[in-house]
């Protein structure tokens, strides 16, 4: 394995940590639908940031898209796959997205991705 993959390969793991100790802080909602509901919500559940699979389907990005840029919320393609986001977020069924709702956990997460700027 080249010095290149293995920093990539790192890099993904340190950010499917991030998104895992988020998930168990509770500060996470996952999946299309409940992101679209906490994206119209007030208080402690609106999402920082919503995180997309990079294997998501046209249709969730564009709804995902769409939505955050109304609610001006960041939206960000992360270099995961669905599955592997939703195993960060201990998930059993495949999730497209997740949103983080607390402001310190989106920072640290969207540093992981700054940390490796080829993969994001």
């Amino acid at each position: 394995m080249t010095s290149e993959k293995k920093n990539a390969a790192d890099s993904a793991a340190k950010l499917k940590t991030t998104i895992g100790l988020a998930a168990k802080a509770g500060k996470v909602v996952a999946g299309t639908p409940l992101i679209c509901e906490s994206l119209r919500a007030k208080g402690s559940r609106k999402p920082i940031v919503v995180l997309l699979g990079n294997d998501c389907s046209e249709n969730t990005l564009k709804k995902l898209t769409d939505k955050c840029a109304f609610y001006e919320v960041q939206r960000v393609m992360l270099p995961i796959s669905m599955s592997e986001l939703s195993d960060a977020v201990g998930k059993r069924s495949v999730v497209a997205a997740v949103a983080i709702t607390d402001e310190g956990l989106a920072r640290a997460v969207l540093s992981k991705l700054e940390d490796n700027p080829s993969q994001a």
